[in-house]
This record gives structure tokens, sequence and C-alpha cells, in this order.
């Protein structure tokens, strides 16, 4: 499993909390909490790179959040003004999953594709969204949902297996 879903999971991370040492360390307690958990998985519920990713994603938010809040506290900037390079050693694989997911993702109005980012790499809620881009949000939970839907046609679920 982690042959197959280091390199995603590791750019997911990455793209979420902006460093590489706290990417790793957000990978590494992701892998251990796969590895105590791994009875909870649910074959049903979809696939095994879907539940990785669910699971290294809320690692990588709760430590985004914290650093978030720490920084704030102390007065300083927010983590996410700077973002770390790109690993260098993403793998062939990785990077065309990368690329279909550019592709996907380019299919997308601005504001669909700003709505599922905001929601899916800063944890942010519909309510929070709406507030943040000065939108209805029934426009919000509009653009999502139709976001969601035109990607789900681009990206044949196969894919993430």
């Amino acid at each position: 499993m982690y042959d197959s879903y280091g390199s995603l999971l590791y750019a997911v991370v990455l793209r979420i909390v902006g460093n590489a040492a706290d990417a790793e360390d957000v990978l590494q307690d992701a892998w251990m909490q796969v590895w105590r958990q791994a009875s909870n998985y649910d074959a049903r519920r979809g696939a095994v790179g879907a539940w990785l990713l669910t699971v290294a994603r809320s690692r990588a938010l709760d430590r985004f959040r914290s650093k978030s809040a720490r920084s704030r506290a102390e007065g300083g900037l927010d983590p996410a003004t700077n973002p770390a390079p790109p690993d260098p050693a993403a793998n062939a694989v990785q990077s065309q999953l990368t690329d279909r997911l550019r592709t996907a993702l380019a299919t997308l109005t601005p504001e669909q594709r700003n709505v599922l980012e905001l929601a899916y790499f800063r944890g942010m809620s519909q309510t929070e969204i709406a507030t943040q881009l000065g939108t209805p949000l029934g426009t919000v939970k509009s653009w999502t949902r139709q976001g969601l839907l035109r990607l789900r046609e681009v990206v044949p679920r196969e894919q993430w297996r």
C-alpha cells in the first residue's frame, strides 16, 4: 500500500500543510493510524485509496489548523503563505494521476474549482466559503455539487483504485 499510495498521499498532505517536514510527520501519523485501524476499513464504502486519502487529509487539516492557530496566537505568519516546493521524487504514476486531476479541474468553472479547493485543501465548510467569498450559501452549495458531478464524469472511479 505504501508503494502504491505513498506519493499521492504525500502530495495531498504537502499541499495542505505547506512544508515538507510537517508533511512527513503528518504522513507518518496517518500511516500509523491506518495500521492501528485497518479493521475499520469497509470496502463497501469505497476504494482503499479513497480511505487512505481521507485519513491523510484529516491528519493534515488537523496539523494545518493547529499551526495556523498557534501562528496567529504568536502573531506570526499563516503557514499557508509559505508553501513548500513540490516533491521532486514523485513517481510516474503519481505524475499521471496529477495530470489527469489537473485536466479534470480545468474542466470546472473557476468558481467550482475555487470552492472545491477551499473545502478540500483548507477544510472549510460551505458556510465559511460563502462568507470568505461574499457569496450566498446556496450558490456555494450549487457550485460544489456541480463541480463534484463534473469531476465524477471526467475522472472515472477505477482510476482511484
